[in-house]
C-alpha cells in the first residue's frame, strides 16, 4: 500500500471519528438536557468535554494536515473551486465548534456543581449556554456533511 493511501485512509478515518464523535456528544447531550435530570446533565456535559479533548479536536488537526497533504499529493491546488469551498466550510465548521468547547466546559462545571450542592434544577446560565450551544451546532454539523458531499463528487463550482 503506498504512502497516498495510508493517508487516505487516516483521512477517512479521522473524519468519521470527528463527525461520528461530534454527532454523537451533540445527541446525547442535546437528549440530557431534555431530560431535565440534573445528574444525568452534569455526567453526559463531562463526558463531552472528555471526548472533544480525546477525539474531536486531534481528529480535527489530522482532518486538515492530511487533507491538505492528500491534495497536494494528488495535484489539486487548493485553489480548486470545490477544495476552496471544502475548506471554507471546514473553517466555519470551526469557527461553530471553538465557541462551542468553551461552552460545553462551563455547562460542565456549572451542572457539577448543581449536583455538588443538591440542587434540582441548573441555573438560567446554563439554558443560556445550552440554547447557544445547539445553535452553533446545526451549521457546523450541516457544514461537514457539505463537505463529505464535495470530497465525493468534487463538483465543478465555478472558473
Amino acid at each position: 500500500m503506498t504512502t497516498y493511501l495510508l493517508l487516505k485512509t487516516l483521512h477517512i478515518l479521522s473524519s468519521v471519528l470527528l463527525v461520528g464523535t461530534g454527532f454523537g456528544s451533540a445527541f446525547y447531550l442535546f437528549f440530557a438536557n431534555r431530560s431535565h435530570s440534573v445528574a444525568a446533565q452534569a455526567t453526559v456535559a463531562r463526558l463531552v468535554v472528555r471526548a472533544d479533548t480525546w477525539f474531536t479536536a486531534p481528529a480535527g488537526v489530522v482532518q486538515l494536515a492530511s487533507g491538505v497533504a492528500l491534495a497536494h499529493w494528488a495535484g489539486w491546488p487548493l485553489s480548486t473551486p470545490w477544495l476552496t469551498l471544502a475548506l471554507a466550510l471546514y473553517a466555519v465548521a470551526g469557527l461553530c465548534w471553538l465557541p462551542v468547547v468553551v461552552m460545553q466546559i462551563e455547562m460542565q462545571r456549572i451542572a457539577a456543581l448543581a449536583v455538588i450542592d443538591g440542587r434540582g434544577e441548573l441555573p438560567p446560565r446554563y439554558w443560556q449556554l445550552a440554547r447557544r450551544w445547539e445553535a452553533l451546532g446545526y451549521p457546523a454539523f450541516v457544514a461537514m456533511l457539505a463537505i463529505y458531499g464535495l470530497m465525493v463528487m468534487k463538483p465543478t463550482l465555478w472558473g
